[in-house]
């Protein structure tokens, strides 16, 4: 299972009346960020409006993915669209919902975990635990995003609660939000009968994790960090599996994921100038970047704000660029 994320200095988040702002400046070089973890002021159920899109035909894409959907976050308007709403298996997209729960439990990023036998037994891709280790829920965060690390996420999910408790907690928390296709079994989305998200929650989730856990999209925008080794732990160096990235100008995040049964899919953001959008595709082998790509590219040749009515004869037609 591939995914991505990482560490990022220089990252501000900005509340918009109208959405949410991302900004990043990518680093391989590990820095420090506050520790303590301020909850959710709000629930904010982010509603995405159809508007645009009913009154500006989306384009024939060459998209691959069986389900895609890209949201301006600015504006909160759908502009393309296929399938949003059948849930289907997320592969590692789930740790988007995995790292706001530890998030959650922990408290602190400074947190220290103690790593169980069991968790270093699941399949790759892993961040490379080894029992008896102790790291901070920091660092397996990094592990979780840049390595896609599955040892990162059942060492999450069973380091600060009960692993059964944090699973019915990822489920709550997908309720709370307003994830109405979703439903987990695990914490690292390997394919299981049941575990489930649809593109809408996914594009959903991404723009929740954005606004409330600012340090997590930071995280899932670094390219690379050094974690030294210590008298608990041995070195690690993460690696984000995001090649946007690294090709695509504006990227800012978020994962990647790769199951048999979830096929190659993506959430990706980028920033543009004032635009910040998200990009969701599922069931892409080989080709969710590049339905990704397409999916940006369009929605950044075009704006979504559209005029108030009534309209006069000299301004644009709805949803006119």
């Amino acid at each position: 299972m591939l995914v991505a994320g990482g560490l990022t200095s220089g990252f501000a988040l900005v509340k918009r009346p109208a959405g949410i702002v991302f900004t990043a400046q990518h680093t391989s070089i590990k820095t420090s960020t506050p520790a303590t973890v301020q909850p959710p002021a709000n629930f904010d159920h982010f509603d995405f409006s159809n508007l645009w899109l009913a009154v500006n035909p989306q384009p024939a894409l060459a998209i691959h993915g069986q389900a895609a959907y890209l949201v301006d976050l600015d504006t909160r308007q759908v502009m393309w669209a296929r399938d949003p709403e059948t849930s289907r298996a997320p592969a590692s997209l789930t740790k988007l919902i995995t790292a706001m729960v530890a998030v959650d439990d922990a408290g602190s990023l400074d947190r220290v975990v103690l790593v169980g036998k069991e968790v270093t037994q699941v399949v790759p891709s892993v961040m490379g635990l080894t029992p008896g280790e102790r790291v901070t829920v920091r660092e397996l965060l990094d592990g979780l995003f840049l390595d896609s690390g599955n040892d990162a996420a059942e060492a999450l999910a069973s380091g600060i609660v009960p692993r059964d408790r944090f699973i019915r907690q990822m489920n709550q928390k997908a309720k709370s939000i307003g994830l109405s296709a979703s439903h987990f079994v695990n914490p690292s989305g390997l394919d299981a009968p049941g575990h489930g998200m649809s593109a809408h929650d996914l594009a959903h989730a991404a723009a929740y994790l954005g606004q409330y856990y600012p340090a997590l999209a930071a995280i899932a925008g670094t390219k690379d960090v050094a974690i030294a080794a210590t008298s608990q732990h041995k070195a690690f160096n993460p690696h984000n599996l995001n090649p946007m990235l690294w090709s695509y100008p504006g990227a800012t995040g978020l994962k990647t994921g790769l199951t048999d049964a979830a096929g190659g899919c993506m959430v990706a953001t980028a920033t543009r100038g004032n635009r910040h959008l998200v990009a969701v595709v599922l069931n892409a082998t080989h080709h969710s970047a590049d339905d990704a790509t397409l999916l940006l590219n369009y929605g950044f040749s075009v704006q979504t704000r559209l005029p108030l009515p009534p309209w006069s004869q000299a301004s644009p037609s709805p949803g006119s660029a």
